[in-house]
């Protein structure tokens, strides 16, 4: 059965689920992303490796606007992240308008940042509720639904101390996945748990991909990106040094300082 247990959200157009054309971000003098030009189509399982610090992160953050870009252009499904464009300006959208766009996009970071004080069931609920209006049952049915396939069915009573790490993460896709995102964000959601829970993250992620959903990866699971990704970018400095197919690039890189950093870490 589905992971979803629905059909996955498709691009409204057919046209690339995430374009960046030229984007940079600075914070103060630090120039952190230098020019980031790259394209994810539609149920693609594109995956960013590369050093600490080489703005990974950041651009990922950049796509749902948690990052206001500095110059540069985002878009996610055809629209422009962020921001509104009338002839050659561009205007930033209002709080309003850009928590709507972040509705279609869900985002699960290294740490869990789970509500301590609600069971997984209601971490799950919450934001249906809050954000979509949605009716308790409603949003409890699908809870109930999406902790089942992550593994917790009998977890939803707990609360996230109660939970090993990897059950937290996992709880935290699920929440994810109730507002039926069209796009999902992974930050490195395995870096921060014990190596032997890695694996029941991974299982989840690799559902979702097979559910066929858009998902963008920070990862330094190279054996994930290998088998599972459709597309590997390899960024150092805030800048695309390489990209490909995962198998490629990682067994065969055209570059050195791609040769450099996967010998340190395969």
């Amino acid at each position: 059965m589905s992971l979803l247990g629905k059909d996955v959200p498709r691009s409204g157009s057919g046209a690339l689920m995430v374009r960046a054309e030229g984007v940079h971000k600075s914070f103060g003098p630090a120039h952190i992303l230098k020019g980031i030009d790259l394209e994810v189509n539609p149920r693609e399982v594109f995956c960013l490796i590369g050093p600490s610090g080489s703005g990974k992160s950041t651009f990922l953050r950049c796509i749902n606007h948690l990052e206001k870009i500095s110059a540069g252009r985002l878009y996610v499904d055809g629209d422009l992240v962020g921001y509104r464009q009338k002839g050659d300006k561009l205007y930033e959208l209002k709080e309003a308008e850009v928590a709507a766009q972040r509705r279609d996009i869900g985002m699960v970071f290294q740490r869990f940042n789970l509500f301590p004080h609600m069971t997984a069931l209601e971490n799950v609920m919450e934001a249906p509720v809050q954000v979509k209006r949605e009716s308790k049952a409603v949003a409890r049915e699908r809870a109930q639904r999406l902790l089942d396939r992550v593994g917790l069915g009998d977890r939803t009573g707990h609360y996230p101390a109660q939970l090993s790490g990897g059950q937290q993460q996992r709880v935290a896709i699920a929440r994810a996945l109730a507002m039926e995102p069209k796009l999902m964000l992974f930050d490195e959601p395995t870096s921060a748990l014990d190596p032997e829970l890695v694996g029941e993250v991974l299982d989840v992620m690799r559902d979702l991909a097979e559910d066929g959903m858009t998902m963008i990866v920070v990862t330094h699971e190279m054996g994930f990106a290998r088998e599972v990704g459709d597309s590997l970018v390899f960024m150092d400095d805030g800048v695309v040094v390489e990209a490909g197919h995962p198998r490629e690039v990682l067994t065969n890189p055209q570059h050195e300082r791609t040769r450099s950093f996967l010998s340190k870490v395969l």
